[in-house]
């Protein structure tokens, strides 16, 4: 049986890295709409073409085009989906409820990765200035400053879907700030 949930949490919370390993666990389709645009683009199909336009132009693809990008990822099957990045508003949210009901799917969870902020920039500032010390890339914007501007943006933007899915009895939340290995083991009892 498949299961199909959300996973949501301010960026740096871990929502990357616990959906790589319910791929790898559990055979399931991680849709990261960051990924899916990329791919899109670069596909040459009549929306990568609508999509590398918006792009290259700078815009912002509307959600309409997103909507049609999950709907190609849904029509293709597999043993559950993790929506990463999407929905970001509540109008998202309420666009994806109506394709999985159009397309036979429920959402089973959503999944919050609850973090302190303050612990969180300290974590992901440190990760980035131990990586510098060692030579390894990091993101530009890993920086305190950059951090709390992208954290604002998310709790302006996508807390109000906090509420919308618990009061659709979907919510669960998981302690994003635990060993990677204890928040893999509470997803997991969440969908067992």
């Amino acid at each position: 049986m498949s299961v199909n949930i959300i996973l949501l949490g301010p960026p740096g919370a871990g929502k990357g890295t616990q959906a790589a390993r319910l791929v790898e666990s559990r055979g399931m389709v991680q849709l990261s709409t960051g990924d899916m645009l990329r791919e899109a683009q670069a596909s040459g199909t009549e929306i990568g073409k609508i999509v590398a336009d918006v792009m290259a132009k700078g815009q912002l693809v509307t959600d309409e085009i997103v909507i049609g990008l999950i709907r190609e990822k849904l029509a293709q099957g597999g043993s559950g989906f993790i929506f990463d990045g999407f929905p970001r508003t509540l109008a998202q949210a309420d666009a994806l409820g109506e394709l999985l009901e159009e397309m036979g799917e429920t959402l089973d969870a959503a999944i919050e990765l609850q973090v302190n902020d303050e612990v969180l920039v300290d974590r992901i500032v440190g990760r980035a200035e131990e990586a510098r010390a060692a030579g390894k890339p990091v993101r530009a914007d890993d920086n305190a400053e950059s951090l709390k501007t992208r954290l604002m943006a998310y709790y302006k933007q996508t807390s109000p879907l906090i509420g919308y899915y618990h009061a659709k009895g979907l919510l669960k939340g998981v302690d994003g700030l635990a060993d990677i290995d204890d928040v893999a083991a509470s997803i997991a009892a969440i969908l067992d």
